[in-house]
């Protein structure tokens, strides 16, 4: 195996190489966010002169792992250490002027990195582009939401490691002009706020966004994890206060703050906030007018990664009432869903609903909206395990054409039709190379790339049921 240098803005770095595809690893694209630097906005890198090893992948931000049965069926990976804000680049060893796509993982914005085997970017390099892949702050240290620091923390390190990679990438054999971002669930919200802001979207070629949450909490509704956890440890809710604080303790808060939610009354999450520096707009709104390409979509059965079919089975048409009222859902929308799901059990389609009202819905409504071309998809191939049937992430593995990961395989099982993977990922790179991943855009007809062991070209799958909904 060689070892290749490239000099990046702050210095050399040595990779690694194996079958015409290099790889970079753990590359700092700002300082360590430790000490007086937590709570702070991202600074940059101290330059180095002697050759930096780049064979590891950088630390993780500070999370624990997934809990219970998402435990079983999502993989972790927790590297210990201060270098969180770290990219990751894959390249074909003999790139210059390749399309690039930068990712970034989801996790609900408190876990996840990019060094999850999944996420490894030799099958896009294999096929011509350069990736690259980014770690930034989750939970309390990155989207705490404090009278005396910035918001959105986690969002400025992605809007940094974008514009590292915009003004390093040619380095790498990437044009900066062809930067496609993408990202899975909250990897997709940070897509999506990252091309809402006027001043990142120059730097964006195109967007994918995989069941990504299109919006934004207002300060004070984002405010309430971090209430929550600074009541839990007797402190203020201050940066002053927390970097007082290890970062370990305010995970093992807020695990046990947690712990005592239940899918439909859970814990509030960490989101992003409104704020005039760092997403001056909900995505929902300003993903109207963004005039770059966008593919979207979500998964069949997104629910069935949080519900094990035992909760399914004891939720009710009351479950739904409370729901209703809950969310102002408008009338009809019980027997719309119904006329769509006919046999599926009351708790199926109470997940059916919460999968369009937080992830379908927003995404068809950007897309109706839309004037620069938007592709839209739905990933409906069921799996085998567990009864999750198009799961939430399921998709991550064919879109990586990682069929043969271990981690992946927890979701997909052994025997995933790879024919569909390679289907999947060729889409994928052939929007970041061309705008367009090979079918009509939604404005040209509300057609939808319904992925599935047969793939095809259909109408809005359950149409009325998503209208209902909508009113």
């Amino acid at each position: 195996m060689s070892r290749p240098v490239i000099v990046t803005e702050t210095g050399p770095v040595a990779g690694s190489s194996a079958e015409r595809v290099e790889r970079y690893l753990g590359i700092p694209y700002a300082a360590a966010p430790t000490g007086a630097r937590r709570f702070a906005r991202p600074e940059p890198v101290e330059p180095w002169d002697a050759v930096r090893e780049a064979t590891e992948f950088g630390p993780t931000s500070p999370q624990s792992p997934y809990p219970g049965a998402t435990g079983e069926l999502l993989a972790s990976t927790i590297i210990p250490g201060d270098d969180v804000l770290t990219v990751n680049v894959w390249r074909p060893e003999d790139a210059e002027g390749a399309a690039v796509m930068l990712w970034f993982h989801g996790g609900a914005l408190e876990r996840g990195t990019a060094a999850l085997s999944t996420y490894d970017g030799t099958p896009f390099a294999r096929d011509g582009v350069v990736f690259v892949s980014a770690n930034y702050r989750l939970g309390a240290e990155g989207f705490s939401v404090l009278p005396d620091a910035p918001r959105n923390l986690g969002l400025a390190d992605a809007a940094e490691a974008l514009r590292w990679t915009h003004r390093n990438i040619a380095r790498f054999g990437g044009d900066p002009a062809r930067i496609s971002i993408f990202g899975e669930s909250a990897g997709g919200a940070v897509v999506a706020a990252l091309l809402s802001r006027d001043d990142l979207r120059p730097l964006i070629a195109g967007a994918i966004i995989e069941s990504g949450p299109l919006d934004a909490e207002t300060p004070q509704r984002a405010a309430r994890p971090i209430r929550g956890i600074a009541r839990a440890l007797g402190v203020d809710a201050t940066a002053a206060a927390l970097r007082e604080v290890a970062p370990e303790r305010l995970v093992a808060a807020r695990d046990r703050l947690a712990a005592r939610s239940t899918p439909l009354r859970g814990t509030p999450g960490f989101t992003a906030a409104i704020d005039p520096a760092t997403l001056p707009e909900s995505p929902r709104r300003a993903l109207v007018t963004a005039d770059v390409p966008v593919l979207i979509g979500t998964n069949t059965d997104e629910y069935r990664l949080w519900y094990p079919p035992a909760a399914l089975a004891r939720l009710t048409r009351r479950t739904y009432a409370v729901l209703a009222l809950a969310k102002r859902l408008p009338r009809g929308v019980w027997a719309a869903y119904r006329r769509a799901l006919p046999d599926a059990l009351a708790g199926e389609m109470i997940g059916q609903v919460l999968t369009d009202l937080i992830l379908r819905a927003p995404a068809v409504e950007v897309a109706r909206s839309r004037t620069a071309p938007t592709f839209v998809y739905e990933f409906a191939w069921q799996s085998p395990v567990r009864d999750l049937r198009a799961a939430h992430a399921l998709e991550i593995g064919f879109v990586f054409d990682a069929l043969d990961d271990a981690a992946g395989q927890r979701m997909t099982g052994p025997a995933a039709p790879r024919e569909l993977a390679q289907r999947m990922h060729a889409d994928w790179i052939r929007f970041a190379e061309t705008g367009d991943p090979g079918w009509s855009a939604f404005a040209d007809g509300g057609r939808v790339r319904r992925y599935d062991t047969v793939t095809s070209d259909v109408e809005l799958p359950r149409a009325e049921a998503l209208a209902a909904l909508m009113r």
